[in-house]
């Protein structure tokens, strides 16, 4: 059942859900609203989007509002908690576990790396370079 393709329905209705999750990161999202936006229940969206996407809807959001606040820190004209609420979070704790746990670093220890020296970087440049990488100790194991 796994390895059968994903019907073409629930493809477009997966891609209105994507996004909408791209559109926007900065609301207040949650799975059960994005799954009635589609008329499926939360547990079948859930489940779905991860055999699409590789990740579920929540993972995904949250790793959109991570890219933004790493460009906001970048720009270097809001507070980490500034940035923190600009893009969504609703609490600095939550925010800062989420942005350590996929950048590798605290927000504010980012934010004074990217402006000792990563911020000659075109934006095109540092935005792919800097883009955060879910499951990054999945990563560091396979390398070794």
């Amino acid at each position: 059942m796994k390895d059968r393709p994903l019907p073409l329905g629930d493809l477009v209705r997966l891609r209105r859900v994507r996004d909408r999750i791209d559109r926007e990161y900065a609301q207040p999202l949650d799975v059960p609203a994005l799954a009635r936006s589609v008329n499926m229940s939360a547990g079948h969206l859930s489940r779905l989007f991860r055999r699409a996407y590789g990740e579920s809807p929540y993972a995904y959001l949250m790793t959109r509002r991570i890219e933004r606040a790493m460009a906001l820190l970048r720009a270097g004209q809001l507070s980490v908690t500034q940035v923190c609420f600009e893009v969504g979070c609703s609490s600095l704790g939550t925010f800062s576990t989420r942005f350590t746990e996929l950048v590798g670093v605290p927000p504010s220890v980012y934010r004074q790396q990217v402006t000792s020296g990563e911020a000659e970087l075109p934006p095109c440049v540092a935005r792919r370079v800097t883009r955060p990488v879910r499951n990054r100790e999945a990563e560091e194991a396979g390398r070794s």
